[in-house]
């Protein structure tokens, strides 16, 4: 339900001049009750902040779901229920949300994680090889941006890969070098701690 209303609200909406955020149409604006105003994130129904995420990257992972990469494994609830919306999505369509998702703006999500930055800033120094030293991402990695997300989505996300619910797929060539990547992290709590260390790098 969510990617098909974002994906209606892209059809629907002109992503104007850089100074000017795309604002949804009466008839879809039901879908700020899951992703919030300007796509700034629902913890409460663990909808995460898409806002200004990387056009290429958004593209990347609505392909994922479409193909079955992601949302397929039963543990992952949540993107069990995004795979089948992404899967009606046209490529055109794709393309237009992620240019969507790209243009919206909010403010940077609250801290929720409660980790050791410094112990986290270790762990850290593998992960500057892909995603960059203040975590801007790398297109030719096919790394995406870390800053700017909910940290609680980025635990999640990390344990998923660490756990096989993600990046699985002998297609997914990007998510099994983050599975790896994530099992050299030793426990719950270096992956809180190396979170909380990337919400440091959002003012830098």
């Amino acid at each position: 339900m969510m990617l098909t209303a974002v994906a209606m609200l892209a059809l629907t909406s002109l992503v104007r001049a850089d100074d000017e955020l795309p604002i949804p149409a009466d008839d879809y604006v039901y879908c700020t009750v899951c992703h919030g105003i300007q796509l700034m994130g629902n913890p409460i129904i663990r909808a995460p902040r898409l806002s200004g995420m990387d056009s290429w990257y958004v593209e990347n992972q609505l392909r994922a779901f479409k193909k079955g990469w992601r949302g397929k494994h039963e543990m992952d609830l949540i993107g069990m229920e995004m795979q089948p919306m992404a899967a009606a999505l046209t490529d055109e369509q794709i393309r237009e949300v992620s240019a969507f998702v790209a243009a919206t703006r909010s403010d940077a999500p609250p801290d929720t994680i409660d980790g050791d930055a410094d112990k986290g800033k270790t762990h850290y120094s593998s992960c500057a090889a892909c995603h960059g030293v203040r975590g801007e991402g790398n297109i030719a990695l096919g790394s995406p941006a870390l800053t700017g997300l909910n940290d609680w989505y980025l635990v999640t996300q990390i344990r998923n890969f660490r756990d096989g619910t993600r990046g699985s797929h002998a297609g997914d060539t990007y998510g099994m070098q983050m599975r790896a990547s994530a099992r050299l992290l030793p426990d719950d709590d270096a992956i809180q701690d190396v979170v909380t260390y990337i919400s440091t790098l959002q003012d830098q």
